[in-house]
């Protein structure tokens, strides 16, 4: 249906339709934000990859999201129109999103218990073609569903429209609050066939479903749509003009042309002054563009580093406990607050004291609170890597000894300068850092033995569990060299009784337990426990643990098993002590610079360009944020630093170099009123004055008799 054919259906003054477009967004928002609040853990607990590679493809995910765009609109307003491209490509995202889904499902390739899915790459391969499909189909859609609800209204319902905007952003960011708060919920639950396993499929599923409702939802409101038809893409019409200025200026270049006031002048031959005009003022928008994704490289490191920061803290809030993935909320929740203050307040009385806090002064603070953000991020770094283990490297081992006999035990190493150690009853030597191959020598009394060590993986943590009877008897087995992931905390028994013993904790079995053995691990949640016993004589035992923390492990020994049982804590990795609550002051900080980064950054480039290339600078915006997901993989890429704390701290030195680059050129850019500039040119793209002086020569031309007089 073409503008004007028939009055379409409204309701309190506003089309009816954009109640479709409203509801469409905000399903689609869910879903990508959705999505993306668990990507990074699904790289590194689900397909196994480390915290560089899940960061690496992360952004370069987010980077494709904003390159397509370009092509949405191309496609929009060249071919499809703005309605066929949005259903087209939301099936193309909705089928992305149910691929991500199926990818996520362990028992796919197989019936493996262990809680890794064995063909890694079957799930690889599903999650990067539903990834390509998701960032073509979010990305091309983004530049159509704001201007298509923009033309549901007719000239007269301006206010209507802006207002139309602003619940458009509402429901945005409504989308991604609820999102970025469920879909961890949901990641964090146990599901599975064969074997019970951290729930991304549903995860992934919930937001391919809000996905198909998005679609279903705005396909129902086609009847009620104005449809403008393509009018031709703006941008390729820009792209063709700068292309024939750069090479009729290439082809001039050796002949005696006189210079030209501005080199997109050379395209004057082909195309008319107004879109020269035009283009010239977006480019010097275009070019205060440059610094911009700096800001973008460290905003959008709060889906991936950030998160990544938080798997290591402490998420015990009281009554709630947050996930990793769900700190992410604060952002959004922090912009429905600081928006609102941010105008009603902060600008009016930066005015009142009469300061002149230009768009582009807005713009470098900004930047500056972005880069403070990193700086906070990096000090939080530095308490977090105090509180975490030192494990060894690939040409050393770490072992550890506990003493399970009522006999003192003294422990040394051969070949080793080292003092040795006296272990008492149940009590564990620290872990000593030893080269490959080395040997160990446990004593009693008069009594001594020396094992080897010989065949151990280097960068591996073992524990030795010793006793004496008529000689020394010691067994080994492999401790966990890593932080445990998601907040769990690894727990392995002993047995130091004389017979074996089943073990159950909350009801779940752990399984039998020889004497004078280990247990494998299991991997408890946060809080207190009821460990079960049930010994091969019959006898039952119970205690509740103590209150387990996020990310600790712990070996329990098991010394008596009557009516109540008797245990011994081993602490082999401290539980997470720095609080998740530490991360919201460098939300603050970084939000408060997207609100008036973002904010007055589209206000300005709008308010800057001309009334038919604003989809120009809205692609051109998009670009910074796909180049600063481009900058992140370069620049930690290059930079190689191990210490994550140092990352944090080049990204906030680059963004204050890039803040004062930024601040030297918004100095000499010179503000303009696109609408006066247009004025300047009649209905033809001419200047009105050259114009009048072409007729008036024309007019001379005709009538000889004023020519002999001039």
């Amino acid at each position: 249906m073409g503008r004007g054919e028939k009055s379409a259906p409204g309701c309190f003054g506003y089309p009816l339709s954009i109640f479709f477009i409203v509801i469409n967004e905000f399903c689609e928002r869910f879903s990508y934000y959705g999505m993306r609040a668990v990507l990074v853990l699904y790289f590194k607990y689900f397909l196994q990859w480390d915290d560089n590679l899940s960061t690496v493809v992360y952004h370069t995910f987010v980077a494709v999201c904003y390159l397509t765009p370009i092509l949405g609109a191309i496609i929009a307003d060249s071919w499809l129109g703005k309605f066929k491209t949005i259903v087209y490509l939301s099936i193309v995202y909705a089928v992305g999103q149910v691929i991500m889904s199926v990818s996520a499902i362990h028992d796919i390739s197989d019936g493996n218990q262990d809680g890794v899915p064995d063909n890694i790459p079957l799930h690889v391969g599903l999650s990067m073609i539903g990834l390509i499909l998701i960032a073509l189909g979010t990305g091309g859609i983004k530049p159509c569903v704001a201007a298509f609800g923009g033309d549901q209204f007719d000239e007269s319902q301006e206010k209507q429209r802006g207002r139309f905007f602003s619940i458009f952003y509402l429901s945005i960011n409504a989308g991604s609050l609820l999102s970025t708060i469920i879909t961890p919920i949901l990641r964090g639950q146990e599901c599975g066939i064969h074997s019970q396993q951290k729930c991304y499929p549903l995860a992934f599923g919930v937001p391919a479903a809000l996905m198909a409702v998005a679609l279903v939802v705005f396909i129902v409101g086609s009847g009620m749509y104005n449809k403008v038809s393509p009018q031709g893409n703006i941008i390729v019409k820009v792209s063709k003009c700068i292309s024939f200025a750069i090479s009729n200026r290439y082809r001039n270049r050796s002949k005696s042309i006189p210079k030209r006031e501005h080199w997109m002048d050379w395209a004057k031959e082909k195309y008319d002054d107004l879109l020269i005009a035009q283009i010239k003022m977006v480019l010097k928008v275009l070019f205060l563009y440059i610094p911009l994704p700096m800001f973008w490289a460290l905003f959008d490191q709060q889906g991936s580093r950030w998160t990544l920061q938080a798997t290591t803290m402490d998420g015990n809030f009281g009554a709630i406990q947050i996930q990793p993935d769900q700190m992410q909320t604060v952002n959004p929740i922090l912009i429905i607050i600081l928006v609102p203050v941010v105008d009603l307040v902060i600008y009016p009385l930066i005015k009142k004291c009469k300061l002149n806090f230009t768009p582009l002064k807005r713009i470098t603070v900004g930047m500056f609170l972005a880069a403070m953000a990193f700086v906070v991020a990096a000090v939080i770094q530095i308490e977090i890597d105090k509180t975490l283990p030192t494990f060894p490297d690939s040409s050393h081992i770490q072992v550890r000894a506990i003493n399970l006999d009522a006999d003192n035990l003294t422990l040394s190493f051969k070949d080793v300068q080292s003092p040795s150690s006296s272990l008492t009853s149940f009590q564990a030597s620290e872990y000593k850092i030893l080269p490959l191959n080395s040997a160990v020598n446990f004593t009693y009394g008069n009594i001594s033995e020396t094992f080897s060590q010989n065949g151990l993986s280097g960068g591996s943590r073992y524990t030795w569990i010793v006793r004496n009877g008529n000689h020394v008897q010691a067994v080994m087995d492999t401790d966990i060299s890593k932080k445990p992931e998601q907040g769990s905390n690894a727990i392995k028994f002993i047995n130091s009784l004389q017979e074996t013993i089943t073990v159950k904790v909350d009801g779940s079995d752990v399984g039998d337990i020889l004497p004078f053995s280990f247990s494998n691990y299991t991997m408890l949640t946060l809080g207190v426990k009821n460990i079960e016993g049930f010994t091969a004589s019959g006898r039952n035992c119970s205690v509740d643990s103590r209150n387990f923390g996020f990310g600790s492990s712990y070996k329990i020994i098991i010394k008596e098993c009557t009516s109540a049982m008797s245990i011994e804590y081993i602490e082999d990795i401290q539980a997470n002590t720095v609080h998740m609550a530490l991360q919201i002051p460098q939300y603050f900080l970084l939000t408060s610079g997207e609100v008036v980064f973002s904010v007055t950054g589209l206000e300005f480039s709008y308010s800057q360009a001309p009334s038919n290339m604003k989809s120009v600078l809205q692609a051109g915006w998009l670009l910074t944020v796909a180049v600063g997901n481009i900058i992140v993989l370069i620049v930690a890429g290059a930079a190689g630093l191990s210490e994550q704390w140092a990352e944090y701290i080049l990204f906030a030195a680059l963004l204050v170099a890039v803040c004062i680059i930024f601040a030297i050129m918004a100095h000499f850019y010179t503000y303009v009123d696109p609408a006066e500039i247009e004025a300047q040119f009649d209905s033809d793209g001419k200047k009105k004055k050259e114009k009048e002086i072409e007729s008036m020569g024309l007019e001379i031309l005709d009538q000889p008799e004023k020519q002999v007089k001039m």
